[in-house]
């Protein structure tokens, strides 16, 4: 892959659009505001994966020694311009959508720079903004299409969601992350809590995603699909309570993954608006 494209790291910055695609189809509203909103959160996304990547080129020298910095394949300086002109690239954008946008691509993108360079390391801090920033592309899609309420409701799930998984992450790297003086919390406080969290976290989002068909804020055809994503994540709370070796943290990691990625779909085959094409 090009370097250039491969540090935005496009499979999680497409993550991120969904949300934003989930809102234009639960609301029926498939407006220029919302492309320019998917627009907006591909790069602002991709820049503070870009930017994470500047900052953490010694520790991915360790645990991600493929990435294009530590690779040798982008340079520091040229990482780092580049990471700043996505930035601003994408503020742009959405004042260009509106005021309210405009305002929170900015402070969202202080946010990433901030979490790169000062928050990741810090103990749940740095968890807590990710999963912040994940559920708020879901109120950032909410806002473009005007269905403000139900993106709030999404993103909360969303952000249950991120949570676990950046828990399991941070279990994944802690050999490198110890390396680099990181205050992680598998590092202060060890991999049995961690992973008692973590599982915490994918029970409350598996007992708590279904209130939304009670809600009214999806059909019935939200169920079926949600009941698989269900059984991952809690097959990924037992899996990580059993075994909190580095090794099946990254693989729970991915099935939180698959299993987020299931829960979207589940988001768009319950919407209102597909509900009654169906």
């Amino acid at each position: 892959m090009n370097p250039y494209l491969e540090i935005l790291r496009p499979g999680n910055a497409i993550m991120a659009v969904i949300a934003i695609f989930l809102m234009a189809v639960i609301s029926g509203k498939f407006t220029l505001e919302a492309l320019m909103a998917a627009v907006v959160v591909f790069v602002v996304t991709g820049a503070g994966n870009s930017i994470n990547d500047y900052f953490d080129h010694k520790i991915d020298a360790i645990n991600k020694p493929e990435r294009p910095i530590p690779s040798g394949r982008i340079s520091l300086k040229t990482a780092l311009i580049y990471s700043i002109s996505l930035f601003v690239l994408g503020i742009i954008l959405a004042f260009l959508i509106n005021l309210l946008l405009g305002i929170i691509a900015l402070l969202s993108s202080i946010l990433m720079v901030f979490y790169a360079r000062d928050l990741k390391t810090k103990c749940l801090i740095g968890n807590l903004s990710i999963s912040f920033l994940t559920g708020l592309c879901f109120v950032f899609g909410g806002i473009a299409v005007n269905e403000i309420l139900v993106s709030i409701y999404l993103g909360f799930f969303a952000f249950l969601m991120t949570m676990a998984r950046e828990i399991v992450k941070d279990m994944e790297d802690v050999e490198g992350d110890k390396l680099e003086g990181a205050a992680t919390l598998p590092i202060l406080h060890g991999m049995r809590i961690s992973s008692v969290l973590a599982a915490i976290f994918m029970i409350l989002a598996s007992v708590g995603s279904p209130l939304l068909y009670f809600m009214g804020i999806f059909s019935i055809f939200y169920l079926p699909v949600l009941c698989l994503a269900i059984v991952i994540f809690l097959y990924c709370a037992i899996s990580i309570l059993k075994d909190q070796s580095s090794e099946n943290a990254g693989k729970v990691s991915k099935r939180i993954k698959l299993g987020m990625t299931i829960t979207f779909v589940a988001f768009a085959v319950g919407s209102p608006f597909l509900a009654t094409l169906l």
